[in-house]
């Protein structure tokens, strides 16, 4: 017999195995919402597919036939089978549980994921965490991932996204350091400051800026004795007051709230690629696992409190 034969014969296999279990074709069509005439036919198929006779059927009661009851056995396997596979599910949707691969981009991952990380697995002891850093584009099926965030304007197709910061750059300094070196009045100005680029491309220490008001554009080439392209290494530069550095605004938040920094050129804009909002990518499942509904949820709740 062929295996497409053996699934479709499966839920035959079910019916014959309930009926033995209670002892008649009624007792067993009451308890799967069958008519007795249909489980009837049901077995009638199975005995008709396997060419073999499972039951000898009297006024008064079933009897196993030889044949019948090696054939029940393995259907009680099958059905057994069958409620471990449920359970399985019933588990694993029922608590959060098992390891979640999520990607982000380096700062962002740095600045925003990982500091939540011990908390959430407190919450959930039974779930396991595997945070990659890269800034590279991931691929959620080809990279084998659960979930990955990524900055974006425009989240891409075929992915469920959920939005979780809008992500711009902002120009910083030290109150020291501008005290010192005075405050630019206009981007050209920053041309005679010491500036903190990336320094990652021959063109990172180019700066575009565009004012929010009159939308004017404005380049600019910058120097300075420190180069980084790490975020949280310029803001350690700002604050030891070597000059104005570029900086994502969730990199530099805290110090501006404690005023250890002041943004330079308000009403300008730093233009970069990386601005857009951060966006939590996952397949579009509607039975996403729990495991990965309460990472989302959870990261969703402190981002947005950040």
């Amino acid at each position: 017999m062929r295996t497409n034969q053996h699934m479709g014969l499966m839920p035959y296999m079910a019916v014959f195995a309930k009926v033995v279990e209670l002892g008649s074709f009624s007792a067993a069509a009451l308890q799967l919402g069958l008519t007795a005439s249909a489980v009837s036919r049901q077995v009638a198929t199975l005995e008709k597919a396997l060419a073999v006779k499972l039951l000898e059927r009297t006024t008064r009661s079933l009897r196993l036939s030889e044949a019948g009851a090696e054939v029940y056995a393995r259907c009680c396997e099958m059905v057994e089978a069958g409620r471990s596979v449920m359970a399985v599910a019933d588990r694993f949707v029922a608590s959060p549980q098992g390891l979640v691969r999520l990607s982000a981009p380096k700062a962002f991952g740095r600045k925003l994921i990982s500091p939540h990380i011990a908390e959430f697995l407190g919450l959930y002891p039974e779930v396991d965490v595997q945070l990659m850093l890269i800034d590279r584009p991931m691929d959620l099926i080809g990279d084998g991932l659960d979930l990955m965030i990524r900055i974006t304007d425009t989240p891409p197709p075929g992915l469920a996204a959920r939005p979780l910061l809008d992500v711009y750059h902002l120009l910083c300094a030290s109150p020291a350091y501008l005290e010192r070196a005075g405050h630019p009045a206009h981007p050209h100005d920053l041309a005679r400051h010491s500036c903190i680029y990336l320094g990652e491309t021959p063109g990172d220490n180019r700066w575009h800026l565009r004012h929010g008001a009159s939308g004017e554009q404005v380049s600019v080439s910058v120097r300075g004795r420190f180069v980084s392209n790490h975020s949280e290494a310029r803001l350690d530069a700002v604050l030891d007051d070597l000059g104005i550095g570029c900086l994502p605004f969730f990199t530099a938040a805290q110090a501006l709230k404690a005023e250890r920094v002041v943004e330079v050129l308000p009403q300008w804009r730093y233009e970069t690629s990386y601005f857009g909002k951060a966006w939590m990518l996952y397949p579009p499942n509607r039975y996403l696992p729990p495991k990965c509904r309460v990472l989302i949820d959870f990261l969703a709740a402190r981002v947005a409190a950040h």
